[in-house]
């Protein structure tokens, strides 16, 4: 790793501890918005934009050029599934639907859509935190992805784990938990969970709070820097 590359990842956490520990006061100071609401925004949008600057260091440090990469939040229009007509009984509906087959999709995008020569090539959702429900719903939509773009990579990005099991330590390899492996085996989705920080999220102990707060290490930023070049390179390869 760089000392170039290492400055910018200390940036990064420069940043997150100018914006975690601020995030507080600007929610109470705050007019006509609910204090939970900024809190939430707040540390998604953080999130996001770490993962934006983590997937611009990666590609640099790997040497390609910046024309080549670019991060444009499209919407996927997600075609309806022509088996499910087989199963409609109504034979005017049925007909209704081919008729009109060019309108019936659906939208749909996630946080960021990393391109590579103007491929679709990674999927990223960020979170501030993710537990299992919260992971039903992003594997649906991953999966929705896949009937689109069959070789696209995921992952999701959270600041904490709240899955269980290992997924918040920075040990490797991670075994993860029963119920996320379990809800894992249902969906044809090779997902990278990656963490920020370490340790286990607890809902009475958030980290804007000054006793709760948590560093955000080099060492974490790394690891996940190591991923995306791998998911990055794989995509240019194709």
């Amino acid at each position: 790793m760089s000392k170039k590359i290492s400055n910018k990842v200390q940036s990064l956490i420069n940043a997150y501890e100018f914006l975690v520990k601020g995030i507080d006061t600007k929610a109470k100071d705050s007019d006509g918005r609910a204090y939970g609401g900024i809190i939430r925004a707040g540390k998604g949008m953080l999130v996001e934009s770490l993962g934006k600057s983590l997937i611009e260091i990666a590609w640099k440090e790997l040497g390609y050029k910046s024309n080549r990469l670019s991060m444009e939040r499209k919407t996927v229009k997600i075609p309806l599934n022509t088996k499910y007509l087989e199963g409609i009984k109504s034979p005017e509906v049925r007909q209704y639907i081919k008729e009109n087959i060019k309108d019936f999709y659906y939208p749909l995008r996630t946080d960021i859509h990393v391109y590579v020569d103007g491929k679709f090539a990674v999927a990223i959702e960020c979170k501030a935190y993710t537990e299992n429900a919260m992971l039903k719903r992003i594997l649906v939509d991953f999966t929705l992805f896949k009937q689109v773009y069959p070789n696209l990579s995921f992952v999701l990005l959270q600041l904490e784990s709240q899955l269980g099991g290992d997924y918040s330590s920075f040990k490797s390899p991670k075994y993860g938990s029963p119920s996320t492996h379990t809800l894992l085996s249902y969906f044809d989705v090779d997902l990278n969970i990656l963490t920020l920080l370490e340790g286990e999220r607890k809902v009475d102990r958030p980290i804007h709070k000054s006793k709760y707060y948590k560093s955000l290490r080099a060492k974490s930023l790394f690891a996940v820097l190591k991923v995306i070049k791998d998911l990055l390179k794989r995509s240019v390869k194709k």
